[in-house]
């Protein structure tokens, strides 16, 4: 099992997002998590990314890539300087799955809303990361974008890897779907 999460409670800003939840993948699997605004998506990506404390329960997982609404990118150096600081080890392969090769030595800050949200996705996808979790990531994107993401995705959990995304949009009928009612 790659990952796997035990009886989890989520308590921000007084409220209750959830409780008693078990999350688990297997590698090759893929979780989408649905629900209203709200409802406890982008906080329950964050608890499997290490980022918050679960209120209760347990988390296993392996390393992760997140890519969430943060750039996490430094916008004065070019997209492939950037994207370097990450040490990430399929830099060009992840620039060219998302159509950013041509744009490699433009400044982060010069990028198109777009082009800066598949950046983003580069990050996680030149990562050698085996968990791969992705709140909202076809927000922004154009057809063609969206249907590069997919690709980099499903070649993704071919080669072993997991991938978590949290989306209003539907995903493909190979996808355990998790609702949030928050």
């Amino acid at each position: 099992m790659l990952l796997n999460g035990t009886g989890l409670a989520l308590v921000r800003g007084g409220r209750l997002l959830f409780e008693g939840l078990d999350v688990s993948l297997d590698r090759g699997g893929g979780l989408h998590l649905t629900g209203p605004n709200g409802a406890g998506k982008s906080s329950l990506i964050r608890v499997i990314a290490g980022l918050l404390r679960p209120t209760a329960g347990a988390i296993e997982r392996p390393a992760v890539a997140l890519a969430d609404d943060h750039l996490s990118l430094d916008r004065e150096l070019s997209l492939r300087r950037a994207l370097g600081f990450w040490n990430v080890p399929k830099l060009n392969g992840a620039l060219d799955a998302l159509d950013l090769s041509r744009l490699a030595d433009v400044p982060v800050r010069l990028l198109s809303s777009g082009q800066a949200r598949r950046a983003r996705l580069a990050r996680v996808l030149a990562s050698d990361a085996p968990l791969w979790l992705l709140d909202e990531p076809f927000n922004g994107l154009d057809a063609s974008s969206g249907e590069r993401l997919r690709l980099a995705i499903d070649r993704h959990r071919k080669t072993g890897g997991a991938v978590v995304i949290a989306s209003h949009q539907p995903l493909a009928d190979s996808w355990q779907e998790m609702v949030l009612s928050g």
